[in-house]
C-alpha cells in the first residue's frame, strides 16, 4: 500500500513538473527575451486588452506602446498609440527606415491608429523628415 501511495505521488510530481516545463517554453514572455537576445522581431500583445501596453523587440531593442481608444466612422477601435524605448543605449544602429518597418508592424494589428513616437526617437524622425 505504501509503495502503490509513493508511485503515485511520484507519477502526479512528473506529470506537473512537465506540466510546468511546458508553460515556461510556451511564456510569451520568455518568447520576447529570447528574441530580444537574438535580435530578431517579436510583438507581444494581448489585442483584447486596451489598457495594456503592447511590446516590440526589433535588433536586439526593445520597445513599449501605449493603446488609447477612440471612434472610427464605424466603431470603437485604437486610434492613437505612442511608442518609446527606455533603453536609448539600444537604439544604436538603427535607421529611419527600421522604424517605418516597425510602424508597418504596428498598422497591421492597429490599421486605424496613428503612431507616435517618443523622445529621442521623434526628433530622430523629424529631423530626417
Amino acid at each position: 500500500m505504501f509503495v502503490l501511495l509513493i508511485r503515485l505521488v511520484l507519477i502526479a510530481l512528473i506529470f506537473f513538473l512537465l506540466y510546468r516545463g511546458v508553460k515556461f517554453i510556451l511564456n510569451p514572455k520568455r518568447k520576447l527575451e529570447l528574441a530580444q537576445e537574438r535580435k530578431e522581431l517579436y510583438f507581444l500583445d494581448d489585442r483584447e486588452n486596451v489598457r495594456k501596453n503592447f511590446l516590440i523587440t526589433y535588433k536586439g531593442a526593445l520597445f513599449e506602446g501605449e493603446k488609447y481608444l477612440g471612434t472610427t466612422d464605424q466603431s470603437f477601435e485604437v486610434i492613437s498609440i505612442f511608442i518609446w524605448s527606455s533603453t536609448v543605449s539600444k537604439l544604436q544602429g538603427l535607421t529611419i527606415e527600421d522604424f517605418r518597418y516597425l510602424e508597418s508592424i504596428v498598422k497591421e494589428h492597429y490599421p486605424f491608429a496613428k503612431i507616435d513616437w517618443k523622445s529621442p526617437i521623434h526628433e530622430f524622425l523629424g529631423v530626417k523628415e
